[in-house]
């Protein structure tokens, strides 16, 4: 069997991917990170798949998707959203969180598609407060996301996939497994589908160990993990990743897109 180094988002919506992999250090070594660093860390050769950022395969045209699992969203995702205390078409500056570069070109798409804006972006590390401090708005991705409470802040959630699907019409592919067309044998992607399936399945438990060290925040952990993330990478999912890949093209975010490249045929891609 395959020994595999895989780079994996430490957010609470990456860990049904991961369930049980952990158990087996003979074939596989799991290390958590946030989404850009994953990229930053397959790019240099330092793991062998990584869950990256969906923008992220523009990078490396060698890369491969590894079918079947995902980090998507059909609706509102509850974890990528703008924060602003004013009317989205007054917003001219966005302070943008440097962890996931496939949420900022989405903003970017989303501000010239649908909110009929062209703000100045600026990076930062994710600190509302810093960032609200310098910008109009804040985009913030991951567990900050999910868990700030912004109404007791006073301040709007924009959340972008509730955008996106409202005007696309599909869901979203936040991120996915993928690397070089070696990394990703039958074994391991059996093996990492077999994790999705588990984790999907144990999301309550997993939900509930995650937040152990504040149970007022396990109904909202757990919800989002059966209502917000879908975690399939079906025809669905397939036709808004296209989607936001053209557009991202249009606007000069990404070159022309060309089709995704897959590990392995349809037959593990899941249903979303």
């Amino acid at each position: 069997m395959s020994f595999t180094r895989l780079g994996a988002v430490g957010y609470l919506n990456a860990r049904p991917l991961v369930y049980g992999l952990e158990d087996d250090p003979s074939r596989f070594a799991l290390r958590f990170d946030v989404p850009s660093t994953c990229a930053e860390l397959l790019h240099a050769g330092t793991i062998d798949l990584g869950m990256i950022p969906a923008i992220e395969l523009f990078a490396r045209p060698d890369y491969a998707i590894v079918p079947g699992a995902s980090i998507a969203s059909e609706g509102p995702v509850a974890s990528v959203a703008v924060y602003t205390d004013r009317p989205t078409g007054s917003i001219r500056s966005i302070a943008v969180d440097n962890s996931s570069r496939t949420s900022v070109a989405l903003l970017k798409v989303l501000c010239a598609e649908r909110f009929g804006i062209s703000p100045t972006f600026s990076t930062f590390a994710p600190n509302l407060a810093t960032m609200l401090a310098a910008c109009d708005a804040a985009l913030i991705i991951g567990d900050l996301a999910l868990f700030t409470d912004h109404e007791a802040a006073g301040l709007r959630k924009i959340d972008l996939g509730e955008e996106w699907t409202a005007m696309a019409g599909l869901p979203f592919v936040w991120a996915f497994w993928a690397g070089r067309v070696s990394a990703a044998p039958p074994d391991v992607i059996a093996a990492l589908n077999e994790a999705r399936d588990r984790g999907v399945a144990a999301s309550d438990a997993l939900a509930r160990e995650y937040v152990r060290n504040d149970p007022t925040r396990v109904p909202l952990a757990m919800r989002y993990l059966r209502e917000h993330i879908q975690y399939g990478l079906g025809p669905r999912c397939r036709s808004g990743l296209q989607r936001y890949y053209q557009l991202a093209a249009a606007h000069g975010i990404v070159p022309a897109p060309a089709e995704p490249r897959f590990h392995q045929a349809e037959e593990a891609s899941g249903s979303a």
